[in-house]
């Protein structure tokens, strides 16, 4: 008898002492409570508790989770209906709080969250709603930490997942979609036409202004050209005139001396000028010359005695 009491007692010391020991793993905490009542938080490790006395309250994890946000409809200030889900990540950051101030925590996350959810949202237009998410989620992450605080925990990002606008809408959007890149691509063409133009014109434009420069460039060098012949034109009248001085001058000193050949070649030389011009002029048909020979015979041969006496090439014949 006294050794199955012995062995009972045994036994229930084994179980006391196996019911005190408490090993918490990485990631968790524990809440310790003494008749219901919270007396002190167990970290990641080996504890040991009384045993009758404390039991562990809460198991809190301490990573970071996710919690879904159910898909709800929301109307937006220009009064669309739409469809939007999202996430939560949170993180218990006091285990106490999180295990006591709040009963059922993930589900208070969630409530919170799609009723935040629907107020931001609901103040925005269908146009912000798609095109701002990073807004909304900024917002919605501000408002549902502010909340959360008082609970232990941190709400590290609220992520809008989708967002689906009735299906009219949606074909809508694509129509005007299609309508604003038809007008793109209108622009774009017109542009390209105009500036295929505007090089145009300046291409005409170079045109004209490099022919007008080889026009000016052709009028000059005429202009240098005639200049050049008139010059050398009245250069050989000079010579001619010179020539026809010095002969004259020769002509009048032999008269001056009482050449009667000079006076010959003088008369002969107006005399030929004289048939010249008769014989050039285009109003006369006929001339009647009542000449006679040996005067103009002789008058020739004045010049020739001249040129030899002023030593004339050729004139010896």
């Amino acid at each position: 008898m006294g050794t199955m009491v012995a062995f009972v007692i045994g036994i229930f010391l084994l179980v006391t002492a196996w019911k005190g020991v408490v090993t918490v793993p990485q990631g968790m905490e524990y809440t310790i409570e003494r008749f219901g009542k919270y007396r002190a938080t167990f970290s990641p490790g080996f504890h040991w508790l009384v045993p009758y006395v404390d039991r562990i309250g809460r198991k809190m994890s301490m990573m970071e989770q996710v919690l879904d946000v159910p898909s709800q409809e929301v109307i937006t200030k220009d009064n669309a209906m739409v469809g939007v889900d999202g996430v939560v990540f949170f993180q218990v950051l006091d285990a106490p709080k999180a295990a006591y101030e709040v009963h059922n925590l993930e589900y208070a996350i969630m409530q919170l969250a799609q009723t935040n959810l629907r107020t931001v949202m609901g103040s925005m237009d269908l146009d912000e709603l798609l095109s701002q998410r990073d807004h909304i989620n900024t917002r919605l992450l501000g408002v549902i930490d502010d909340a959360t605080t008082p609970w232990g925990i941190k709400v590290t990002r609220v992520e809008v997942k989708d967002i689906r606008p009735p299906t009219d809408l949606v074909t809508a959007m694509a129509r005007q979609m299609k309508a604003e890149r038809e007008k793109r691509a209108n622009v774009l063409e017109a542009e390209g036409f105009r500036a295929a133009a505007i090089l145009k014109a300046e291409g005409e434009r170079q045109a004209q202004i490099l022919g007008a420069e080889a026009q000016k460039q052709e009028q000059i060098l005429e202009a240098e050209g005639r200049k050049e012949a008139a010059f050398r034109d009245a250069e050989a009248r000079e010579r001619e005139a010179e020539a026809e001085a010095k002969a004259t001058m020769m002509v009048s000193q032999a008269i001056a001396k009482g050449d009667v050949q000079a006076i010959n070649y003088f008369v002969a030389t107006k005399y030929v000028e004289a048939l010249a011009r008769i014989a050039t002029s285009p109003n006369e048909k006929l001339v009647l010359m009542p000449l006679e020979a040996s005067s103009v015979i002789g008058a020739i041969g004045g010049i020739a005695e001249l040129a030899k006496k002023a030593g004339v090439p050729g004139s010896s014949s």
